[in-house]
């Protein structure tokens, strides 16, 4: 059973949205431009939630940090274009919402802005209170994005359970001291999540 918080943050893609049809469409865009075949969507699907410059890293070792600013540049041109066409609600995403007590933010490596506009347009913005994005500071899995929105909140660490389905969401947990339930229908590796001992797991939002 898993007990109520006060605060609750919810990492986005692969929790609240299955957006990984844009997300890897849009990278894999920007690798073929680059002049590299890009990955199958089964490996692309593992770079939902990481920093963008990592994620054009991995296809291009030894890449400038101006030249990786330009392909991340081009991937948001890319993702924008594709208009969410392809991204839905996982099940149970909106009634847990609607169900679940506390106050909600969210933890996602998109900036605020992305992430307020993917929340408006699939119906999500209402049930929270506060959205918060990577502005300008280290992505998970460093705990910046966490405690950002914490601190707009005027909450503890005590106080709060991190929502996500990746590696990065859990180290970034843990680095920010703070409880962690993981989803099973998400992108992460089980095996990889289950290595990491979260303090929870769900299949369902609705089971919070």
């Amino acid at each position: 059973m898993i007990p109520s918080f006060p605060v609750y943050l919810f990492d986005i893609d692969g929790t609240l949205l299955d957006s990984a049809p844009d997300i890897c469409g849009a990278i894999g865009q920007v690798i073929v431009e680059g002049g590299v075949t890009a990955p199958p969507f089964s490996h692309l699907r593992g770079f939902v939630g990481l920093d963008l410059v990592d994620c054009f890293l991995k296809s291009f070792p030894g890449t400038s940090p101006a030249r990786l600013e330009e392909m991340v540049q081009a991937y948001r041109v890319a993702y924008r274009a594709r208009e969410h066409k392809q991204t839905k609600l996982f099940p149970g995403v909106a009634e847990g919402l609607a169900l679940l007590g506390g106050r909600k933010s969210t933890a996602t490596t998109k900036g605020s802005p992305m992430a307020r506009t993917l929340l408006e347009k699939f119906g999500l913005a209402g049930y929270f209170e506060h959205i918060q994005g990577t502005d300008g500071f280290p992505s998970k899995p460093q705990p910046d994005v966490i405690l950002a929105a914490l601190r707009a909140l005027g909450a503890g660490i005590e106080d709060c359970l991190l929502v996500g389905d990746s590696q990065v969401d859990v180290i970034a947990a843990r680095a920010a001291g703070v409880k962690v339930c993981a989803v099973r229908y998400g992108y992460g590796d089980p095996a990889t999540l289950a290595a990491l001992e979260p303090d929870y797991w769900v299949d369902d939002l609705r089971e919070l």
